[in-house]
């Protein structure tokens, strides 16, 4: 992992926009070696950790997708200069992998202290699951909000003057006699504030599929790694995953329920445990059904909107 993040600095070491060639070749890269890695697992281990994994890597792969809408949000909100967006997303995925490995550690001391944690875990994906259902019935979610307005920004700009412009990829600069955060730092800064709050989701989430604290990062681990490449690809793509939020919730909420069944199996042994296989089936079967269900959905609509009058005229 530490190979793989040096990589990735030294390639963003040059600021410079990314083509969608560069994006395709390092997406290939990331998507191919989880799975490469879940080979080994299931050489090494055999092919019930194996599976775990790869169900995990699904889990937060999609979830962490979501984390690509508000990282555009971020970037387009702060209006980030294209030649350093790619450094931009780097520092959120390294801030995002601390992040996390103290969520996994914290989860696992849980889990250690007793099945309850089954329990508050199966809680908080649920209620996040509601939330998210919820942001969709009405409209609204975190793309409504200015991020301007977060609160890690706001203490920022009062703790410390921030310059008008961005200065390449420099955090601070000294102005006016003074030292000033860049507008790149208050973006970091943004970036790592919501890496908390989808920490908050994502590690109960694979603590659904495994109880091992080394698979779960792993899967986080690969998950994140290829955001970077991933951003740039997806770009005009995510837009058009309407359903993606619904897809993501009812997921959560399937996770949850599962781990509420695995504390319910621990009191009561008759009570019936949901199978990883079965798991994997689900999962990849609600995000292929919202990915069909988005672009058929946006088909439709385009062919239900009235000709365009110039296209029309053009054609005549």
């Amino acid at each position: 992992m530490l190979a793989l993040l040096v990589t990735d600095f030294v390639v963003t070491r040059r600021p410079h926009e990314v083509s969608l060639r560069e994006a395709v070749a390092w997406s290939v890269f990331y998507l191919t070696l989880p799975f490469v890695f879940a080979i080994w697992i299931w050489a090494t281990y055999g092919n019930t950790p194996a599976l775990e994994f790869v169900t995990g890597f699904v889990v937060e792969k999609s979830l962490s997708v979501d984390n690509l809408f508000v990282f555009m949000l971020i970037l387009a909100g702060f209006a980030v200069p294209a030649n350093i967006q790619q450094r931009v997303l780097l520092f959120g995925i390294v801030g995002a992998l601390l992040l996390r490995g103290i969520f996994i550690a914290a989860g696992a001391a849980l889990l250690q202290a007793g099945t309850w944690a089954f329990l508050v875990f199966g809680a908080i994906l649920l209620v996040s699951a509601g939330k998210i259902l919820q942001e969709v019935r009405s409209g609204g979610g975190f793309e409504d909000r200015d991020p301007s307005q977060m609160r890690i920004v706001r203490l920022l700009r009062r703790i410390m003057p921030v310059t008008d412009d961005y200065r390449g990829t420099r955090f601070t600069v000294r102005e006016n006699g003074r030292r000033a955060l860049t507008p790149l730092a208050v973006v970091v800064a943004a970036i790592f504030f919501t890496d908390i709050v989808f920490a908050v989701d994502s590690v109960p989430a694979v603590y659904g599929i495994t109880s091992d604290p080394y698979l779960v990062f792993a899967t986080n681990a690969f998950a994140l790694l290829g955001l970077r490449a991933l951003y740039f690809v997806l770009h005009s793509v995510l837009a058009k995953l309407i359903y993606l939020n619904h897809g993501l919730a009812i997921i959560l909420a399937f996770i949850g329920l599962k781990l509420m069944l695995h504390w319910a199996h621990e009191v009561w042994p008759s009570v019936p445990l949901v199978p990883t296989p079965i798991s994997l089936a689900v999962i990849v079967g609600i995000l292929t059904t919202v990915t069909v269900a988005s672009l058929r959905s946006r088909r439709t609509a385009a062919q239900a909107l009235p000709p365009d009058p110039d296209a029309v005229a053009k054609k005549d």
